[in-house]
C-alpha cells in the first residue's frame, strides 16, 4: 500500500479496477466477436463447404493473429484485476495492522 502517498487506498483501488473493468471489456468483444470473425472469413472465400472453409480460415495467418490478440487481451484483463484484488488485501492487511498497534497501546498505557 502507498501509505507515504498522498492518494487514499480507496481511490487506488478504484482506479486498478476501473482498469480491469476497461480491459475486461475489451478481452470480452474479443471473444464475442470470434464467431463473427470466422463467418466474416468463411463468406470471403466463396461458395465452398462450410467444414472445408472453417478449416481454410482457421489454418490463416489472420485466425491465429485474432486468437492470439484475444488470449493477450484476456491476459491483460486478468493481470489488471489481480493488481486490483491486491490493492483491496493490502489494504485489509493495512487496516489489521494498524488495528493491532492501536490495541497494543491500549495494552500499554493500562
Amino acid at each position: 500500500m502507498n501509505i507515504g502517498h498522498n492518494i487514499p487506498p480507496s481511490e487506488q483501488w478504484y482506479h486498478a479496477a476501473q482498469k480491469w473493468a476497461d480491459l475486461n471489456a475489451a478481452a470480452d468483444m474479443l471473444e464475442e466477436g470470434k464467431s463473427a470473425f470466422l463467418s466474416q472469413k468463411m463468406i470471403r472465400l466463396g461458395d465452398m463447404p462450410v467444414s472445408r472453409a472453417e478449416l481454410t480460415v482457421k489454418a490463416s495467418p489472420e485466425w491465429a493473429d485474432y486468437i492470439k490478440k484475444m488470449v493477450r487481451a484476456r491476459e491483460q484483463a486478468n493481470l489488471a484485476k489481480i493488481e486490483a484484488e491486491f490493492l483491496k488485501m493490502r489494504f485489509t492487511e493495512w487496516q489489521a495492522q494498524d488495528a493491532n498497534q492501536r490495541q497494543e497501546l491500549r495494552m500499554v498505557r493500562t
